[in-house]
């Protein structure tokens, strides 16, 4: 009898897609060079505080808070809402050679403040460009539709160019003291954004998920965007003041409120649901820490900043990019075990930021070194895992 060995055959694994589509939806660009460029201007950063460098021509502190608005955040921004949009509307967005000049725009913005010599002028022309380009690509097809809910977004996206011109005129001359304002600005109009937008999807992709039911108060979703809107002009025209401080602790409460009604035990064993709700409990923490600061705890003014932007839009933007760009590559929600060290990263990063200046002053240089320093492990990661998927066509064959 002849006894024959057969090898047991694993089942082969379906080959990755093959080709180049980072043009082929907003959303691959500017979710891969935001990442990018966010760790590379981290470490010039870095670099700057240590007196190694001196990258611009701007007073460094200004460019970091440039570049971390009005580059990386609006990056974020144009990737996400390129792709809302398109499933909001139904209509196609660019994609090919109108992407590619959409996303020149911004990465010129990027170019100019780094190379020596160029006319003031010439850079702040060149940065202003993209955002009402931006804002022109989302408004032609919302408008179309007569979508009047979502007409406030390429609003915004203008009112950041406003913020953006108050941060150059005082570089150029034009005027006094309107860097600092138009930063704030650029960070308060961000954070209205992540407040509408975080209460369509943030309470939608966990119901969805856990098969639960977030708890909603008409009243408080009412008040969301009215107590936002007061509290963040109050901290622009008044920044210590008892009404600001009043109007701060108001929102804090109302958004702390609308964040309560979306807990549940159950999103902690699922890491893209957990970093979006932490992402939106450090915007209630920055009004808190704004209120603090209005009435009168100058303590609070930098930690009640970096609670909106290290905190908020670093953790949220972050969870966003992990999750849209699992859904419209046409993979599972499910991303890479690692990417749950990058949530936890992230969130370190703005804890250091936040935390170590408020209870400890004189920590203020080693926060902002270690805080940068995690930040760019926390968003290296997400390079090193998302790369291939947003370079490559849709594992589903579909187009996007």
């Amino acid at each position: 009898m002849t006894i024959r060995l057969h090898t047991l055959k694993t089942p082969a694994q379906p080959a990755l897609p093959q080709g180049f589509a980072l043009f082929a939806l907003g959303f691959r660009p500017f979710f891969l060079s935001g990442s990018i460029y966010t760790v590379l201007m981290m470490g010039l950063w870095l670099l700057t505080l240590r007196g190694a460098l001196t990258p611009t021509a701007l007073p460094p502190i200004v460019w970091h808070g440039h570049e971390m608005v009005y580059g990386y955040t609006v990056a974020v921004i144009a990737g996400f809402l390129l792709a809302a949009v398109q499933n909001w509307t139904g209509i196609r967005m660019p994609s090919g050679r109108p992407l590619v000049v959409l996303f020149v725009l911004w990465l010129a913005g990027r170019v100019v403040f780094l190379v020596p010599g160029l006319p003031d002028g010439l850079v702040a022309a060149v940065d202003l460009a993209f955002l009402p380009a931006l804002a022109f690509a989302l408004g032609r097809p919302i408008h179309r539709v007569r979508q009047l809910n979502n007409y406030p977004f390429p609003v915004m996206l203008l009112a950041l160019t406003l913020g953006n011109v108050l941060m150059h005129a005082e570089h150029l001359g034009w005027a006094s003291g309107t860097a600092l304002t138009g930063l704030h600005l650029g960070v308060y109009i961000v954070v209205m954004m992540m407040a509408l937008m975080g209460g369509r999807v943030i309470p939608s992709f966990t119901d969805n998920r856990l098969r639960t039911r977030a708890r909603h108060w008409p009243a408080i979703e009412r008040l969301v965007p009215v107590a936002t809107l007061a509290a963040l002009l109050g901290a622009l025209v008044a920044p210590v003041s008892p009404v600001t401080a009043v109007l701060a602790a108001c929102a804090a409460l109302v958004h702390g409120i609308r964040w309560g009604g979306w807990v549940t035990m159950k999103y902690w064993s699922v890491p893209l649901l957990w970093i979006l709700h932490l992402g939106y409990a450090w915007i209630v923490l920055g009004f808190v820490l704004l209120a603090l600061s209005a009435a009168g705890l100058t303590q609070a003014t930098g930690p009640a900043l970096h609670a909106f932007t290290s905190g908020g839009i670093g953790v949220l933007t972050l969870g966003m990019m992990a999750r849209v760009s699992l859904g419209h590559t046409g993979r599972p929600m499910e991303p890479p075990r690692i990417m749950t060290l990058a949530f936890i990263l992230v969130n370190l990063a703005a804890l250091l930021r936040v935390g170590l200046p408020l209870v400890a002053p004189q920590t203020h240089p080693v926060a902002m070194a270690l805080s940068g320093s995690v930040w760019i492990l926390a968003f290296g990661i997400f390079v090193a895992m998302y790369a291939p998927m947003l370079v490559r066509p849709r594992v589903d064959g579909r187009m996007g």
